[in-house]
């Protein structure tokens, strides 16, 4: 009889897991849902302010306000650990864009909390509430903020993330930000790979924080059961009972270690003893070496100033010494290194009128090194300053104090020559280096070409006519990676430039505000990502140079040469263009906002997908120019050129077309040099392009435009 119960037991037993296991899967699924729809709305309610930002300061021409300091500082802060690019300076943003973004950083983090503390209170956030999934502790109650906050903060984000940045910072796959993006959710995955996929398996994190998480629609599991009815039966103990339990719980455990004090005095007093001589006899030898160190450096600082003092006899004008003796005496106050024998090498330099000796000075201090730069740069503010004083009269005086200025600058060419890639942190900060522009004004010119400048301060320094040509004025840092947050690159922010030459520089994210490059050539010179906001490039040229995502806001580029360079997202928002040469060049995606372009060539220019919003394209010549896709809201284009030019998916919505060229002129037959192409071969040009917005569209355009397969509510 024993044997048929036996049976249905375990029949019964074994059809009851089945049930357990696809509920267990069931709470699972309905885990990770839940899980991915906090995700989501944490992401979406920052990018969805963060977005329509980006989209109004693309497309906005409201007035420019400094980005948030907030924002900077959060920028610089994530960008340093994930080895994004520095950015250096606070470029301007339009004012939506700034409120937009600020919300953008603070609506994720006050949902975040908001979240913890539903989880905390309610053992529920909003999408567990959707999914009916609950976090419980050991006594089925809701876990607490201090169980979440290691739940989610420790167990569920800080554990993985950390895993995962450590493959990736030690990895080949640094500084790839999506390699780094693809090991983070494989590690989130892998430690949520413990969902219950049978009865009383738990994540990490849940592991972690004491908590479980359980179905919603279901009775609380039955140990979670068993330990709510015993903590419920603990709290109706009175309260002389509880204070005896705690006490006792005290008692069993509270550590043994005052009691093994006091059990064993000897081997107490012995430890004590060791570490009091540990420490005493530490602190002697640490005195003991820092004494040494101190008395090293007074005795070598005296047998310098000793020696000092000994060459500078030597190198009075009534010493007796000869010339062989006193370029020796200089070259040993070189070596000296110290900052009294720079300063006197640099006086020295001023104030020697002996040729042999000049050169031998000059010699010295570039064996110094950078370290001589700073004296040197403020004796050539000093000379500045005096040959200012003088006046431009062409006098003995002046001519003696240009011929020291001389000097003093064909002594810091030499060291930035020789110390190339040596130069990180030096600071030539208002220096003149280069041609003042007056009349008799000193002809030095600076000439370091394909030299590594990364890290120097050219500030407000006067480089004009200097020849850079092939030099770097950025750097890897020390990952040996372009474009992280370590790269070493120079600052040129208010620099004369004029006339300079630049041809196949690397200014490659380099600070380059309100910068003065008139008249400089910039051929085919790496200038992506630069920041050249209200820069001066009168008349430069920039043929073939690279500008991609550079800042060109209220820059100046009246007159230039842009033939064939690359503009591709870079910003020229305001800028000035009035005659430029851009003959093929590509500006897809730029942001050309308010830019003034008249009298420009743009033929064959790249401009698809550009934001040309109130542009002023007059009198411009746009033949041939590709304009696909492009935002031509208010754009005035009276009497320009846009022959042949692609219109397909513009905007043009309330541009002015008053005298422009829609088709091109008829070919002259006796003319066999020029052809122009068939026009049926570019009869799509303005294809589905809507002018029904436009303004003074004559009935030359209108005809041309409804022939060609244009929309205006006047055709046929």
């Amino acid at each position: 009889m024993t044997s048929p119960i036996v049976r249905r037991n375990s029949n019964q037993s074994g059809q009851s897991k089945e049930p357990e296991r696809a509920s267990s899967m069931l709470l699972a699924s309905r885990r990770f849902a839940a899980w991915a729809a906090e995700i989501t709305l944490v992401v979406a309610s920052g990018l969805i302010p963060f977005g329509i930002g980006v989209y109004v300061n693309s497309r906005s021409d409201l007035n420019r306000v400094p980005l948030n300091p907030v924002l900077v500082v959060t920028e610089r802060a994530i960008a340093r650990p994930l080895a994004l690019p520095v950015s250096y300076g606070i470029r301007n943003v339009a004012w939506p864009t700034n409120i937009l973004w600020t919300i953008a950083l603070l609506a994720p983090v006050t949902l975040s909390w908001w979240q913890l503390y539903l989880l905390a209170k309610t053992g529920r956030t909003i999408p567990k509430r959707w999914f009916k999934v609950r976090v419980v502790n050991e006594q089925g109650k809701p876990p607490g903020l201090g169980a979440v906050v290691i739940r989610e903060g420790v167990g569920r984000w800080t554990v993985p993330i950390s895993i995962a940045y450590l493959l990736w910072r030690y990895s080949f796959a640094f500084p790839n930000l999506g390699l780094f993006t693809f090991l983070s959710l494989l590690m989130i995955v892998g430690e949520g790979i413990g969902l219950p996929s049978r009865p009383g398996r738990r994540a990490l994190h849940d592991q972690l924080a004491g908590t479980h998480t359980i179905d919603a629609t279901r009775p609380l599991p039955s140990s979670l059961l068993a330990n709510n009815r015993q903590a419920q039966s603990a709290d109706g103990n009175n309260e002389a009972e509880g204070q005896e339990e705690l006490a006792a719980a005290e008692t069993t455990q509270s550590p043994n270690l005052w009691r093994r004090i006091q059990q064993n005095p000897n081997l107490t007093l012995f430890g004590v003893g060791l570490t009091s001589m540990t420490a005493v006899l530490a602190t002697l030898i640490g005195t003991q070496v820092y004494i040494q160190i101190q008395q090293s450096q007074r005795a070598t600082k005296q047998i310098n100033s000793q020696q000092f003092l000994e060459l500078v006899k030597q190198l009075t004008p009534n010493s007796g010494a000869t010339n062989e003796q006193r370029q020796s005496a200089i070259l040993a106050m070189g070596g000296l290194n110290d900052p009294q024998s720079i300063k006197f090498l640099a006086d020295l330099l001023v104030s020697e009128t002996n040729p042999s000796l000049l050169d031998t000075i000059q010699q010295s201090l570039t064996s110094v090194g950078p370290q001589a730069i700073p004296e040197l740069k403020n004796k050539n503010q000093f000379l500045v300053s005096e040959l200012e004083s003088v006046g431009s009269a062409a006098t003995k005086e002046r001519e003696l104090r240009q011929g020291r200025l001389q000097r003093n600058q064909r002594t810091i060419n030499k060291i930035l020559s020789v110390y190339s890639g040596k130069m990180e942190g030096v600071d030539l900060s208002s220096t003149q280096l280069g041609q003042s522009g007056t009349p008799g004004s000193s002809f030095f010119n600076l000439v370091v070409d394909n030299l590594d400048l990364s890290g120097v301060k050219f500030k407000s320094a006067n480089l004009n006519q200097a020849s850079f040509k092939g030099s770097r004025f950025r750097g890897t840092g020390e990952d040996g990676r372009w474009d992280t947050y370590d790269d070493v690159i120079a600052d040129l922010s208010q620099a004369q430039l004029q006339q300079a030459n630049l041809t196949d520089a690397n200014l490659s994210r380099v600070l380059m505000n309100r910068i003065d490059l008139s008249r400089a050539t910039l051929n085919r010179a790496n200038l992506s990502n630069a920041r050249l906001y209200d820069a001066k490039l009168n008349s430069t040229q920039l043929v073939g140079a690279d500008l991609r995502n550079a800042v060109l806001e209220r820059a100046s580029l009246t007159g230039a040469d842009l033939g064939d360079a690359k503009l591709n997202e870079a910003n020229l928002y305001a800028a000035r263009l009035g005659r430029v040469t851009a003959i093929g060049t590509q500006l897809s995606f730029a942001n050309l906002t308010n830019t003034d372009w008249q009298g420009a060539d743009l033929s064959g220019a790249y401009l698809d997908r550009a934001n040309l919003s109130n542009a002023n394209l007059s009198a411009t010549r746009l033949a041939g120019a590709v304009l696909r896709s492009a935002q031509m809201e208010n754009v005035n284009l009276q009497n320009a050129d846009l022959s042949l030019a692609d219109l397909r998916g513009a905007n043009v919505a309330g541009a002015d077309f008053k005298g422009a060229i829609l088709a091109p002129s008829k070919e002259d037959p006796a003319d066999q040099f020029v052809k122009t192409p068939d026009l049926g071969s570019v009869s799509a040009v303005v294809q589905g392009v809507d002018f029904s917005q436009a303004k003074n569209l004559d009935s030359k355009q209108l005809a041309y435009i409804c022939t060609q397969g244009g929309i205006h509510p006047r055709c046929p």
